[in-house]
């Protein structure tokens, strides 16, 4: 389990996440939607150990973690594909992802990895040698959720994979997700796209203001209407639970 208690994520004086309390039990698909500027980003970059926490702590199966350096984070099983992607566009596909297997229990498993990623993204299988730049947008998604399924993690983190994609890639993206929860990765999923966020998740997490306003499994959250309404900007009609 993967548990985030009482924490404070500052930016400045001002603190962007506070006294959030999140959980991810081993092999869930856990989401957390809200509206922009709700601290979404900022929390799972600290998940992730790339925002220092004020306050409050972070723990891997009880072991707290809040202090460890980035890179341990990694060790500890932890991986992020960040809004944005990220990736080196000089590089060929097959560069980028192997860089994701930088610790050494998963460089000795790299060819599994890559096989893998191959099967998740069949898009991918013939692009290997050319550069990430010349990929398409969700191709590049797809290259950069593959690195981080090349660290073996048994938590992964996604910021906004949907951004920027076309309906039929989100359903690509979105089916890769299941496929790799359904693996037995744990997944928390920022997402924008809050109909089909819901429909994968097991529990799901409203963030407005770097607060939690409500938890609770898909349908409690879709069955209030002030939750659907003003922080899931989903009216009556697109009830779909």
């Amino acid at each position: 389990m993967y548990e985030v208690a009482n924490v404070v994520v500052n930016y400045g004086a001002a603190a962007a996440v506070s006294e959030v309390h999140l959980r991810i039990d081993a092999g869930e698909l856990v989401v957390v939607v809200g509206p922009n500027g709700a601290g979404k980003s900022t929390l799972i970059n600290a998940m992730a150990g790339l925002h220092a926490v004020a306050s409050g702590h972070l723990a891997v199966d009880g072991q707290d973690i809040t202090r460890d350096p980035p890179h341990r984070f990694c060790d500890r099983g932890i991986a992020i594909v960040p809004e944005g992607r990220r990736l080196f566009a000089n590089l060929t596909v097959r560069e980028n992802l192997e860089l994701g297997s930088y610790r050494a229990e998963a460089r000795r498993m790299r060819a599994d990895s890559l096989r893998r990623v191959r099967e998740l993204f069949p898009a991918l299988a013939e692009r290997m040698d050319a550069p990430a730049g010349a990929l398409s947008g969700g191709q590049q998604q797809m290259v950069a959720i593959g690195r981080a399924l090349m660290a073996r993690p048994r938590f992964l983190l996604l910021d906004e994979p949907s951004l920027g994609l076309s309906p039929m890639i989100t359903h690509e993206v979105f089916r890769a997700i299941r496929e790799i929860n359904a693996g037995g990765v744990a997944v928390l999923l920022v997402e924008q796209n809050v109909a089909m966020a819901l429909e994968l998740a097991r529990r799901g997490y409203v963030l407005d203001e770097g607060r939690v306003a409500a938890e609770g499994t898909p349908a409690e959250l879709l069955g209030r209407d002030e939750i659907r309404r003003i922080y899931l900007g989903l009216g009556a009609a697109e009830r779909t639970t």
